[in-house]
């Protein structure tokens, strides 16, 4: 196990009572103060976004015109524990403001922290997911700066040993982007704790302080700058995303703020080696977001570049505006010196084992990745890997599935098509589906023998997941035996053809096509129980006799 100083104790949270309200701090009116990037308040989009691809197609384009981007991206992800990074205080999102906080996340003098274990086994596990290596002694540090929402005056965080280093991630692109593999370079994953959260008035003379996210433990991760364009920016933060849910260390809501990426984005032109100077962008919430800042980011300064104004290519923060499609300067970067690190005097080294590390290790669901080269190998197509293991929910069904025997193919079908669909107009997910793996297995093999037809399959797929039960009784229940008897088959359709004698000469005439509508009406007459490959094989023998 970790040989640290960890918390053993619960100790009872102070100053509740008083701490319900939000603390308000006044603006002067001439400071020129803005605001981090999650408290911009920014109007709903008034136009429809450009699309993914026509961001993909024109940064494609830009490349041809004689530039390259570099880009690299900071990962924020907020660990699910159950208390904070150094004190006993609930880790909940959305309680009310100023309310699980103590004198020790706040700063206040004479506390002391004291880590918790959990942070440093969800660092273990995404370090390792990570491909990463793992520093058996970490330290932590203080990172000095002010803002109104970090109560302490600097932030606990890890600044020359991160618990991890030197990683990869690999990426499959999905097709209608190109499709193709990459893999991208992490340069290091290290602990640290949240800041509070500022909220701003519509008038923005003043400002209001939620303390709560103050001392939440975070995880940052840091990519090697391997990316050129915004599509594998979207993919690589997706992917980090999915390792997160996977290994169960956080929910990875971007919309809750729990995963927050920041990219820097700089170009250059082709076959320079230098970097140019590089841009921060905060301030998106979805992954189509970050694609779309980075290809307006990079139009930006390419043509900065071409007007012979690279000079204004500054080191600084911008924010994505998504109601103009923009970024906007925020602030000038702050370089390393001004955080004044130091080695935090109040926690010890974090001292890892080999044997810690293998346990964890051995511990770790299959990942993404490998589940994708599983996917494949059993001859699925890429469109359908990308979209099985994309949610760790989604691909445990899956699995479920083949368990029982089932084809692969048809099972991904079902899941991908009318599953999917109606659990999207439903609002669930599928694991508050009612419908069982078993159950989907026992109705694809009931399609196989003949039993029902896909249509009615349709019907019934729509009740297990509503109601629940099993195939045989919804079968049962509703009559729904597919009809496999050629004489009763053949009946329906005499009758068919006698009742439609119009479209009958019509179809001797030489419109072919009528042979579906006669199909369509035999359908009607069995309720569709009429098994499909039978009624083609008699229609197309009597309409053939009756030419």
């Amino acid at each position: 196990m970790a040989l640290t100083l960890l918390r053993g104790i619960r100790t009872p949270t102070l100053l509740r009572a008083n701490f319900s309200l939000l603390c308000t701090t006044q603006r002067h009116p001439l400071a020129h103060f803005t605001t981090r990037a999650e408290s911009v308040q920014t109007t709903e989009p008034k136009a429809v976004p450009k699309s993914i691809q026509q961001a993909t197609k024109e940064a494609a384009e830009q490349k041809i015109q004689g530039f390259e981007s570099v880009i690299g991206i900071e990962t924020h992800v907020q660990l699910s524990t159950i208390t904070k990074a150094f004190c006993s205080c609930p880790n909940n999102y959305g309680s009310q403001p100023n309310s699980t906080v103590c004198p020790t996340c706040m700063g206040h003098p004479g506390t002391l922290p004291v880590l918790n274990a959990k942070v440093v086994e969800c660092a273990v596990k995404m370090s390792l997911a990570l491909n990463c290596k793992i520093s058996m002694t970490s330290k932590f540090d203080r990172k000095q700066y002010f803002y109104p929402d970090l109560p302490k005056g600097y932030q606990i965080s890890q600044f020359d040993i991160p618990i991890a280093e030197k990683g990869y991630l690999d990426v499959d692109i999905p097709v209608e982007f190109g499709g193709g593999h990459r893999r991208f370079g992490v340069t290091r994953v290290h602990m640290e704790e949240d800041a509070g959260k500022l909220l701003h008035s519509e008038s923005g003379s003043y400002s209001q302080v939620d303390l709560n996210r103050a001392g939440v433990p975070l995880l940052e991760i840091v990519s090697e700058p391997d990316m050129r364009s915004g599509i594998e920016a979207a993919e690589y933060g997706a992917e980090i995303q999915r390792l997160v849910r996977y290994l169960g260390v956080g929910n990875g809501n971007m919309d809750e703020g729990s995963l927050r990426c920041d990219v820097n984005v700089s170009v250059r032109p082709i076959g320079q080696s230098e970097f140019g100077t590089k841009v921060e962008i905060k301030n998106m919430n979805s992954f189509s977001a970050i694609s779309r800042a980075i290809d307006y980011e990079i139009s930006r300064q390419i043509l900065l570049y071409k007007e012979s104004q690279a000079d204004q290519i500054v080191q600084e923060t911008r924010l994505w505006d998504e109601s103009s499609q923009k970024t906007f300067t925020m602030r000038k970067k702050e370089g390393l010196a001004d955080y004044r690190y130091f080695p935090e005097p109040d926690l010890p080294e974090v001292v890892l084992t080999g044997e810690y590390i293998d346990e964890i290790r051995n511990l770790m669901p299959e990942l993404p990745e490998a589940k994708r080269r599983r996917y494949e190998n059993i001859g699925l197509s890429m469109q359908d890997v990308i979209f099985l293991a994309n949610d760790d929910k989604v691909a445990h069904f899956f699995d479920s599935t083949l368990e029982h025997g089932t084809d692969a193919k048809l099972a991904a079908n079902w899941i991908m098509g009318d599953i999917t669909a109606y659990l999207k107009d439903e609002k669930l997910s599928i694991d508050e589906s009612k419908l069982t793996p078993l159950e989907l297995s026992e109705m694809i093999a009931y399609i196989k023998n003949g039993t029902i037809s896909g249509k009615i399959a349709k019907e019934i797929v729509v009740d297990l997941i509503a109601k629940g039960g099993t195939v045989k009784s919804v079968i049962e229940e509703k009559d729904l035996v597919q009809i496999a008897d050629p004489a009763a088959i053949e009946a329906m359709v005499d009758q068919v053809l006698t009742d439609n004698p119009k479209q009958l000469e019509q179809y001797r005439a030489g419109k072919t096509k009528l042979q579906g509508y006669f199909a369509g009406q035999v359908m009607k007459a069995s309720k569709g129980k009429a098994s499909p490959v039978l009624l083609n094989k008699i229609l197309g023998e009597k309409l053939k006799g009756s030419c």
